[in-house]
């Protein structure tokens, strides 16, 4: 688990020798399980080069949780985006982030911080704050005296206020992020409620500050959100009448 979590988005190969300065890992001991995990068919070697397989990425897909949103969801985002033409994102809480599980977006997609796979602190984006807010009070508590980065000028960092931002967050079903994670971006998110669960995910359309005024689309995220939970809860239903 060490040597796969060594890997990065934007990596295409690694040598021994880089795996081994990432992980601390003795080389004898770095290349045998190296070559385990070629073995398993979890990492590919080219050369002196290594990288995450293809395998790893069906066995990801497989994420019952995770794949079963992103079925149900699609179809809201490809509206949102039809709607608005701009970054549509699906993201969980993974931990003290929010983790994005799927992302669409066209040929002007804002270059956000936010990608497939990828991590932000839950206080510095708008599916982020939906997450937080929704969270049981211990959880929230433990979040807002921890502490908190600041990616932006903007960023909310006084838990004081953190905390009552938060708490309008769940009055009005919507989150917004004004350049708090990225200079330049704006965003709008709402919750997804799993049947039984609570909110465990959230959808969030973002856009750049002079073309996307975020304010304009909080009824259609929420609408769009409320789609995704009804259409969960149904399915869930359905599977356990049959099953």
């Amino acid at each position: 688990m060490i040597v796969l979590g060594a890997f990065g988005h934007d990596d295409r190969g690694v040598t021994l020798a880089e795996l081994g300065r990432r992980t601390g890992i003795p080389k004898g001991t770095l290349h045998r399980v190296a070559a385990d995990l070629v073995t398993a068919r979890l990492l590919d070697r080219s050369g002196h080069r290594y990288r995450l397989s293809t395998q790893l990425f069906e066995l990801g897909m497989r994420a019952s949780v995770e794949r079963s949103l992103i079925d149900v969801a699609t179809p809201f985002m490809e509206d949102l985006y039809e709607l608005t033409h701009e970054t549509v994102n699906l993201g969980v809480r993974a931990g003290f982030e929010v983790m994005y599980v799927s992302k669409i977006g066209g040929h002007q997609q804002t270059g956000t911080p936010a990608r497939v796979g990828g991590r932000m602190p839950l206080h510095s984006t708008a599916i982020g704050k939906v997450l937080l807010a929704h969270a049981s009070p211990h959880f929230r508590a433990e979040y807002l005296h921890g502490h908190l980065d600041r990616l932006s000028p903007r960023t909310l960092v006084a838990p004081g206020i953190l905390e009552r931002h938060l708490q309008t967050v769940v009055e009005r079903g919507v989150a917004f992020e004004f350049e708090e994670s990225q200079m330049g971006i704006v965003c709008v998110g709402a919750p997804i409620a799993f049947p039984d669960q609570g909110v465990l995910a959230a959808i969030s359309v973002t856009g750049p500050v002079p073309r996307f005024d975020a304010t304009k689309y909080g009824s259609r995220v929420r609408a769009a959100a409320a789609g995704v939970s009804s259409t969960m809860a149904r399915r869930q239903a359905l599977f356990q009448h049959h099953s």
